[in-house]
């Protein structure tokens, strides 16, 4: 591009630099057009390159030493699109670490990197793994989350989209406050039919932000239990979009709607940003959403320089909104991108990645892949059958401490479960033999509310003079305050027939004291009910209480038709109840750990939990047909498929063994069927890829069932 000292109007700009523009000539510095005739022709002339400036730069690093042959591709890629399918364990965070080394190492200003990540953590861990290779040049790369970029570039170029620089973030708890507001303001709340509580709300409203989707394919898709309310809801969204608009108010999702409305709107901020950012560099793809990948597209539209690193065979997270179908459409959304794969592992065994590649061969969509690594010797994966889940916990409990007798430490253990529910009976077996240990993912069972209140109906015919379970109780009953429910408690400890006193109670709460009199009563009475009867006739009593408490009671009645099935193994409630009471019940939520004298504490983890994460050992429980897959996958052959993908990464977990139980003859009472073959991604795996394990009982010992 040719600029020129020109006369302009009968006046010399002999500081401007002017440049070409159709009808005359634009003034670089003050952004003037000015109409007047040039007073001669420029013609070019070419500056030749010395020998000396068509030497490649170079380079601080040895990048053949550091990496390998696939990594190395990666690293070096030339500009445009580049697609990065990074195998489970082949050094995805080490390739986009040298990935920024070797844009600045070739003298791209470090300025005009941007690195996305799904943590700040990450990004900054991956940035001071960086400037250790390549100095502090890494310092000035822009890298962070996909809310944190968004939130600087709306403060500089909002206006356009309404937004003052000084606007206000609401986290999650404010912007549910702010939904309740609305709700009550609108009389939602005083419907004849329970409303969503702000919680539930606030996720529906995300979930349509993030997927692009409208309302009603949310709520009849998700949450179908609330489809009458669906115009409300409809009536709902606008007035909080209004009143945020009206306070220059933003949620989270709004971070990025908002990017996305300018970078869709405000074509001069479209392309200064792009301009700013002109190698864009994304972790994680196969977790991001149709907003952020759109938002991807539009930060590239002035050159496509874009390198996002996934695995298709690690998407699991479908339930936040997260599409499978990014990470396979990229290469339709940026014509001409190039294709890395990193398949060379550095965590697994092979006999571990040949059962990994087995299990995702059968995948119906995937970019293919084989996983291999030069650790070639170890153990064949370890297929368990149980006769009933209390065998398959005392199997574990057994197994880890066999391999803590061998020297393996708590810490290098894991057991993973594809819900939460699935762990269960293995805390209660595991505090039995006094193994610490730590779960990440979901609530402890007893920890969870729903359980600890069906548990709370049992535990006062057990013993009446239990008064906080019966402050638990009588708090679900309509009518019931604390003050009411202390004044009853205090009249059962005097009165010889507790229940005397709720039958004889008047005023709003008689009908519901009523109701719960008559069911303990009905309850205790059959002296001949099994601990699994009582529990299904408090269920029974229980569950419209449930729904009324809890907007996402269909997850939570599943948790208790398991606690059916963990009581039907006992003949008395008192050791049913006493078994459960083993683990505290005043620990948080997060992190429980059972009782112990270790430090060192075995992980028990769902598996969306611990992705990313590697241990020596790990047991995948419950690989049975209808529990994982779950049944309700059955429907649609997307979630059959992300089924699959969450076993690979449960698989792959493993570094040296890895043990796969099921028990059979279960009954499952959502489906009405007897759950007795192991998962169906099994079926088409060699034999010869596993070793298969039937427990059976030591003579004299009880029955494994």
């Amino acid at each position: 591009m040719l600029y020129s000292a020109t006369m302009c109007e009968g006046r010399r700009h002999s500081a401007c630099r002017r440049r070409r523009l159709a009808g005359g000539w634009q003034d670089r510095t003050i952004g003037r057009t000015c109409e007047g005739k040039m007073d001669r022709e420029i013609k070019p002339y070419v500056l030749r390159r010395t020998a000396e400036d068509r030497l490649a730069p170079k380079l601080s690093l040895n990048y053949e030493e550091a990496l390998n042959s696939q990594q190395l591709a990666a690293v070096r890629a030339g500009d445009g699109p580049a697609l990065v399918i990074a195998g489970a364990g082949s050094g995805k965070t080490r390739t986009l670490v040298y990935r920024v080394a070797y844009l600045i190492d070739m003298g791209i200003d470090p300025g005009t990197i941007l690195l996305v990540t799904f943590t700040r953590k990450a990004a900054q861990e991956m940035l001071k793994r960086a400037g250790v290779l390549i100095g502090s040049r890494s310092e000035q790369v822009s890298g962070g989350t996909f809310h944190a970029v968004a939130n600087v570039l709306l403060r500089r170029y909002g206006r356009s989209v309404g937004l003052e620089p000084g606007f206000t973030i609401l986290d999650r708890g404010d912007a549910e406050d702010l939904i309740n507001l609305l709700r009550t303001q609108l009389g939602l709340h005083e419907k004849d039919k329970r409303f969503p509580r702000k919680r539930t709300i606030a996720e529906i409203f995300s979930k349509c932000e993030n997927t692009l989707q409208r309302m009603e394919e949310i709520v009849l898709g998700e949450f179908a239990h609330f489809s009458e309310h669906l115009e409300d809801l409809e009536q709902l969204k606008r007035a909080y979009q209004a009143a945020k608009r009206q306070r220059q108010l933003l949620d989270y999702d709004d971070l990025l709607v908002k990017l996305r409305e300018l970078l869709s709107t405000d074509d001069a901020a479209r392309r200064a940003i792009s301009a700013r950012y002109r190698y864009i560099l994304v972790d994680e793809y196969q977790d991001t959403n149709r907003l952020q990948g759109d938002l991807i597209r539009k930060l590239a539209v002035t050159h496509d320089n874009v390198m996002v690193v996934g695995d298709d065979s690690q998407s699991i997270y479908g339930f936040r909104g997260a599409t499978f179908r990014n990470i396979m459409e990229f290469p339709d959304l940026f014509p001409g991108a190039t294709i890395y794969k990193l398949e060379e592992n550095y965590r697994s065994t092979q006999p571990i990645l040949n059962l990994a590649n087995a299990i995702i061969q059968g995948a119906a969509e995937k970019y293919s892949k084989h996983l291999f690594t030069r650790k070639l010797d170890g153990p064949l994966p370890v297929l368990v059958q149980a006769g009933g889940e209390n065998a398959q916990s005392r199997f574990v409990a057994q197994k880890i401490l066999e391999l803590r007798e061998e020297g393996m430490l708590l810490d290098e253990i894991a057991v993973l479960f594809r819900s939460s529910f699935h762990s269960f009976d293995l805390e209660i077996e595991l505090s039995r033999r006094d193994l610490p240990f730590v779960k990440r993912g979901g609530f402890k069972f007893i920890e969870t509310a729903h359980v600890k209140d069906l548990l709370a109906h049992l535990r006062v015919m057990e013993n009446p003079l239990d008064a906080v379970s019966w402050n638990r109780l009588l708090l679900l009953v309509e009518g019931v305050g604390p003050r009411k429910a202390q004044d009853l408690i205090a009249s059962f400890i005097k009165a010889e027939r507790p229940l005397d006193a709720l039958r004889e109670t008047g005023g709003r709460s008689s009908r519901g004291l009523k109701d719960l009199a008559r069911m303990l009563e009905e309850t205790a009475r059959h002296g001949s009910m099994t601990p699994a009867e009582q529990v299904s006739h408090v269920y029974e009593y229980y569950l419209p209480i449930l729904k009324e408490q809890y907007d996402d009671y269909p997850k939570r009645m599943r948790d208790l038709e398991h606690l059916y099935t963990m009581a039907e193994r006992y003949h008395r409630l008192e050791e049913f109840l006493s078994d459960l009471a083993l683990d505290p019940l005043d620990e948080g939520v997060a992190d429980v750990e059972a009782i112990g004298r270790d430090d060192e504490r075995l992980v028990l983890s769902t598996i969306h939990s611990a992705k990313g994460l590697e241990w020596q050992c790990v047991f995948v429980i419950w690989v049975v047909d209808g529990r994982f897959p779950s049944a309700y996958s059955f429907l649609t052959e997307d979630e059959l498929e992300e089924e699959r993908r969450l076993f690979y990464v449960a698989v792959t977990r493993a570094k040296q063994h890895l043990y796969l139980t099921y028990p059979i003859n279960v009954y499952d009472k959502t489906t009405g069927s007897v759950l007795s073959k192991p998962s169906r991604f099994l079926d088409d795996v060699s034999p010869s890829l596993l070793d298969t394990w039937a427990l059976v009982e030591e003579e004299g010992s009880r029955d494994w069932s």
